[in-house]
């Protein structure tokens, strides 16, 4: 075989077979290898945020659930989506048949739909708490959190089932060729979910996180002015752990809406979604690597989360009553 690059078939016995880039080996082993280790950071480092929540006593709050349910999602996109679209553009062809052609963007669209109601929820948390301090413990329980989440994963698998119930039934309906997977959202479908999955959403994080932030201006400027009289009768104020993690939360709000409102630019441009779009291998792959940036921010900001991953490495979680240790 031919391996100083040029055109090949993805499969060699099929007359109709498309038409494959035969990359010099140097080059796909470098391919291979960057895909392999994102994929697998991806993974491990979401599997770090999974087990130290689950498994440490002190972490199991309704915002750290959250980024629970968020971490799983993630870990999947590493597990299952990454490795998947990284062989579609790496062989330039479809090798794993019409059952995966049709799962394969079913699953992965679920994903980035879970993920974004999981932010929107972030922000509502975060607002209850910096904004109704009071009513925080109340209002937000683990119950409604969980079911919450619960909904939110029910939704993404439903909505997403109708926006590909053409492909899920004839997944190779635009396929022109044997080695092609090519799903294709008309304008109508995309633009509703322009709507419906990035200028709702966007709009209440950015109007709860900008009621966040006018609050934290106001209740720095109201700590100033008041004696210590008035600040025994004033409302209550967040504790210094909600701001801190408020910012580092509006941190990952605002990385995922970078990563993925780029997403929807064919539909903004008024075309179809298509994976046979020449740019959409980079919108793409823009999107996915928010999966492994998420555990970053985390062991950047969360001094609870670089203890425990130093406790998982070193083994300490396996030493009896270690899910009772004070990790904040």
């Amino acid at each position: 075989m031919d391996h100083s690059g040029g055109p090949s078939l993805c499969f060699p016995n099929l007359n109709s077979s498309c038409r494959r880039l035969v990359r010099p080996r140097s080059e796909a082993a470098l391919l291979y290898t960057l895909l392999a280790f994102i994929s697998l950071l991806t993974v491990m480092l979401n599997l770090l945020v999974i087990i130290s929540i689950s498994h440490f006593r002190q972490l199991h709050t309704p915002t750290n659930a959250l980024l629970l349910s968020l971490a799983v999602s993630d870990l999947l996109m590493g597990l299952l989506v990454m490795p998947i679209e990284g062989l579609r553009y790496l062989e330039m062809c479809w090798l794993l048949g019409r059952l995966m052609c049709a799962l394969s963007p079913y699953v992965s669209y679920c994903l980035v739909s879970a993920s974004l109601g999981h932010m929107v929820l972030i922000s509502i948390d975060r607002y209850v708490a910096i904004c109704d301090p009071l009513h925080y413990t109340s209002e937000i329980t683990m119950f409604k959190v969980t079911i919450c989440i619960s909904l939110c994963w029910i939704c993404s698998f439903f909505y997403n089932g109708l926006i590909l119930m053409n492909h899920l039934e004839k997944p190779d309906r635009f396929s022109s060729c044997h080695g092609e997977c090519v799903v294709v959202i008309n304008q109508i479908s995309g633009t509703a979910d322009l709507l419906i999955t990035l200028v709702t959403p966007c709009t209440i994080m950015v109007v709860l996180y900008t009621r966040v932030f006018v609050v934290a201006v106001s209740q720095v400027h109201l700590t100033r002015r008041q004696t210590v009289t008035d600040i025994i009768t004033a409302a209550p104020i967040a504790k210094r752990s909600e701001w801190k993690a408020a910012r580092t939360l509006g941190l990952v709000i605002a990385v995922f809406l970078i990563c993925f409102c780029p997403y929807y630019y064919p539909s903004l441009a008024g075309e179809d979604i298509s994976n046979s779009l020449s740019y959409f291998a980079m919108l793409s792959w823009i999107m996915l690597t928010n999966s492994c940036v998420n555990p970053l921010i985390y062991a950047l900001f969360y001094p609870w989360f670089r203890k425990a991953v130093k406790f998982i490495l070193t083994l300490k979680i396996l030493q009896p009553h270690s899910q009772e240790v004070k990790i904040l």
